[in-house]
């Protein structure tokens, strides 16, 4: 090897033996704790997010942890007097970090550096006296800050009173609404609500209203009090939003009560809790409920058992299942389906219904139709005597809507024709009717004119045709007009003598 081969293999020799050794000393610098007699600094060494060493005093501030890593730790107990030290997450991205103080007159400084797992955070202090003495005062006069700005900027009032109910300190919205309500200059001192007055005590809310200057109304406050050493710490809340929904929901209750006295259904409704919550006067005169029983709120088991007692529904056959039967009513109340017909002892009958209303409440409508029951009844043994009356005559009648719908007819007529117009759920027409008529008839123009009579509006006059049936003969058709546009036909058996139609 020549000389020159030789000094340039020593020379890369010294320049690999310096590199090596820089590193070594700053890598031990870097892990190295500092120096014992600096105590205007403190100094934290991490290794990953376990706290490898601190300087005096410096480790408390990591030790008061519970369940958060010894990281973690030291930026919660920083971040009020040095905001913006990086999490768990955004720690693992950074190598070097400079963080000032939030305070104005804070000089301190934080400078965090990172070489490989380790991490170096200092705190740099310019003033001469204990490190950790220095960071508890400025910490807590950082604190003292926040906390003044976030009380000041609260948008209610907050204000505090001493043993003799003073007012010690209040925000700027307590300010401002004392300066709204005082026509005059406000006594500083004096508390807007009077706490003895309003009863107003720790661990109670309390409805307070204070009046405006401005608008000559009052306004609503909710005030809560806590007891802080020998002091009181107020805070209200404006709640006029929620009074005026109360006064609105409290007048439209009231619309509601004056126009359901108005009804003849006699109503009752029960709360979510099974209570009755509001009733009208019908529902008195329908139950023959004392007023002041109803007024007492009772629940939905005493309010029928009350109903049976005063004979207004039936009686059970079974009073041992009585409670059963009634569950059942509220059970099918709250669902929708219950609607039942009460036939009474009294002669009356009543409809009930139930039906569920919001918030799970149930409402029962109780009407009287005894005189619709009776209408019904009379009307009903009305048809059936005028069908009975019909039935006496041995001609053949059917009667036609001006709609021209078959509405009545004779047994008569089904025997004649072997038609029971009852039995089908469909209407029957004069069409349909006309078809049936043809097919056991000779053929005829009056069908046609019978059809078109029927369906004319306007005035019309009787009128009769003769019609040949194919078993039984000729019969007489006479085509009349009744009420309402209806039509009447009878079908007549004519003996002897040829009737020749004659049409007016």
């Amino acid at each position: 090897m020549s000389l020159v081969e030789m000094s340039f293999v020593m020379f890369c020799a010294c320049v690999s033996a310096i590199a090596g050794l820089a590193y070594v000393m700053r890598d031990r610098q870097l892990v190295e704790p500092a120096a014992p007699e600096d105590r205007s600094n403190m100094h934290f060494l991490f290794q990953g997010l376990d706290l490898e060493h601190a300087s005096d005093g410096a480790d408390a501030l990591v030790n008061d942890r519970s369940s958060h890593s010894d990281w973690d730790t030291l930026r919660i107990n920083l971040r009020v007097r040095f905001p913006g030290l990086p999490d768990e997450e955004r720690l693992q991205d950074i190598d070097s970090l400079t963080l000032y103080a939030a305070q104005p007159d804070d000089t301190a400084i934080v400078q965090l550096d990172r070489e490989g797992n380790h991490t170096r955070l200092t705190i740099k202090d310019q003033s001469d006296s204990d490190a950790r003495s220095t960071h508890d005062t400025k910490n807590m006069k950082a604190e003292l800050g926040m906390l003044r700005l976030a009380a000041n900027g609260a948008p209610y009032p907050i204000w505090l009173s001493d043993s003799e109910g003073h007012v010690t300190w209040r925000n700027q919205a307590y300010d401002d609404l004392a300066t709204s309500s005082c026509r005059d200059a406000p006594d500083q001192s004096q508390p807007l609500f009077d706490a003895e007055a309003n009863d107003i005590q720790p661990g109670r809310t309390v409805r307070v209203s204070v009046p405006n200057k401005d608008s000559d109304r009052l306004e609503w406050f909710s005030v809560t009090a806590t007891e802080a050493e020998d002091r009181t710490v107020y805070y209200a809340s404006n709640i006029d939003a929620v009074i005026q929904a109360e006064v609105a929901q409290r007048n439209f209750v009231q619309t509601l009560a004056k126009t359901f006295a108005q009804l003849s259904i006699g109503l009752a409704i029960f709360d979510r809790n099974g209570q009755l919550a509001l009733f009208n006067p019908a529902l008195v005169d329908l139950t023959s409920l004392p007023a002041d029983f109803l007024s007492a709120r009772p629940d939905l088991l005493s309010f029928f058992d009350r109903l049976r007692d005063n004979r207004v529904m039936p009686e059970p056959k079974n009073y041992l299942s009585w409670r059963q039967e009634i569950s059942n009513v509220i059970a099918a109340a709250t669902n929708g389906s219950y609607q039942e017909t009460w036939t009474l002892d009294s002669g009356h009958t009543y409809r009930v219904i139930g039906r569920p209303h919001p918030d799970g409440a149930v409402a029962f409508l109780i009407e009287d139709i005894t005189a619709e029951i009776s209408l019904t009844r009379n009307f009903r043994a009305e048809l059936e005597l005028g069908q009975s009356l019909m039935d006496t005559f041995e001609d053949a009648l059917v009667v036609f809507s001006s709609a021209g719908v078959l509405t009545f007819c004779n047994s008569a007529y089904t025997e004649m024709w072997k038609l029971d117009p009852g039995n089908t759920f469909a209407d029957v027409t004069i069409v349909d009717s006309i078809k049936e008529w043809q097919s056991q008839c000779r053929p005829d123009p009056a069908w046609g004119d019978m059809r078109d009579y029927v369906m004319k509006i306007g005035d019309r006059a009787p009128w009769n045709a003769t019609i040949t049936h194919l078993n039984k003969g000729k019969f007489n058709a006479q085509v009349s007009p009744i009420v309402s546009g209806a039509t009447v036909i009878r079908f007549t058996e004519m003996i002897g003598a040829h009737t020749t139609a004659n049409r007016a």
